[in-house]
């Protein structure tokens, strides 16, 4: 017999949506040590890696339940062996698939092979516009294999995506990075400035440009883009800390977007991990559909019961959905509190000292430039005078 209880929970159930959106992080594995690398601080006690056939039953439950999109990354997803073996079980279960890569290990014959499996999309990743500072903040020789492997993808006919994460470090480069995508025959730019999570929050008082660069940064896209018209879209994501005003994390709380990890934890971000007080599903336990609709950990922050003041009672709390729990986690202390990022936020006055540290000409550091580190390397690394 059916309670007004269980009618009310079924309900509930039906009104989520499905993951439009599914993020295969295939491994931690990466050649680069980016300053900013946006993985875990502590992705070397990841539990082992997917198998194929884990990898294969999770594309399959994905687009069971409406996933239409399909991201594989890392790490640098090329260091799987299987990577080809997945984008075609992706395009034979009817996937769009993105590939996300640094493009170490992007050879001819990979890419050959990534196409004829059905691939649709590349993302390359520079650190810079100069080979000295690209293979600085990435702590490896890679701009002219880069540059060639943006070539590559053009060559086979993929419409030309670039990615730049900008910072404090290059962001007065940012006429010359766009010189150099024009250069490259880029379509689609993304100067996404750094956020800062992982690594990136580690170092985050060598990263955080001043109002003026980003000023300058802006004008800069702005009469690119006005020369260049059509050829190529640019997209300038500007950083959080210097805004007033939250963005829609993910579009919401287990809304559109899902992660799998390569040890086969399920995470609404990439980055909720750190989140502490929640035990998030793995997908050696459980299927795709139970945990993206009744896990506590998908449920925790869907809606606005989880709300205080001020999100609860903002009349914007349906379009930034309280901003980042991650980032008000990290700042403030509670990932139910508001983002400190808004500046309506009790902690907002967190943001503004780090804004305003990186007005000096040295911005204080409690310690050096520390670098995306593997097993063979435990010392920090500084920024070279």
């Amino acid at each position: 017999m059916e309670t007004a209880g269980s009618n009310t929970a079924e309900a509930a159930r039906a009104a989520i949506r499905p993951p439009l959106w599914l993020l295969a992080e295939l491994t931690y594995k990466c050649p680069l040590h980016c300053v900013y690398c946006s993985n875990p601080l502590d992705y070397m006690a990841a539990g082992r890696e997917l198998s194929t056939a884990d990898w294969v039953r999770v594309l399959q439950e994905g687009r069971a339940m409406g996933s239409a999109q399909l991201g594989f990354s890392g790490g640098e997803p090329l260091m799987r062996d299987d990577l080809v073996e997945l984008v075609a079980e992706g395009r034979r279960l009817g996937y769009y698939s993105n590939l996300i890569t640094s493009g170490i290990g992007l050879t001819e014959a990979k890419i050959k092979g990534l196409k004829d499996a059905g691939l649709d999309h590349i993302q390359v990743s520079f650190q810079d516009s100069t080979r000295e500072l690209n293979d600085f903040l990435g702590s490896t020789r890679t701009f002219e294999l880069k540059q060639k492997v943006a070539r590559l993808c053009k060559a086979y006919d993929y419409p030309m995506v670039l990615n730049v994460v900008l910072h404090r470090l290059n962001i007065d480069h940012i006429e010359k990075i766009l010189e150099m995508a024009e250069d490259l025959g880029v379509e689609y730019l993304e100067l996404a400035n750094s956020q800062f999570y992982g690594w990136a929050y580690l170092n985050r008082d060598h990263l955080i440009p001043t109002r003026a660069q980003l000023t300058a940064a802006e004008a800069a896209v702005k009469r690119f883009r006005d020369r260049i018209g059509d050829r190529m879209r640019v997209y300038f994501v500007v950083p959080d800390y210097h805004a007033s005003r939250p963005k829609a994390c993910m579009n919401g709380w287990g809304a559109v977007f899902i992660t799998i990890t390569p040890d086969g934890t399920v995470l609404p971000c990439h980055e909720a991990k750190m989140l502490p007080g929640i035990s998030f599903p793995n997908v050696r336990e459980l299927g795709l559909r139970e945990i993206w609709h009744d896990s506590d950990a998908f449920n925790r922050y869907r809606g606005d019961g989880w709300m205080k003041d001020p999100c609860r009672s903002c009349a914007d709390k349906d379009k930034d959905f309280g901003g980042c729990r991650c980032q008000s986690y990290l700042l403030a202390g509670d990932a139910t509190e508001a983002d400190p990022v808004c500046e309506l936020s009790p902690h907002h006055h967190l943001v503004e000292a780090a804004v305003a540290n990186a007005e000096l000409a040295e911005p204080h550091k409690t310690r050096p430039l520390v670098f995306r580190l593997d097993q063979n390397s435990k010392e920090f690394c500084k920024l070279p005078r």
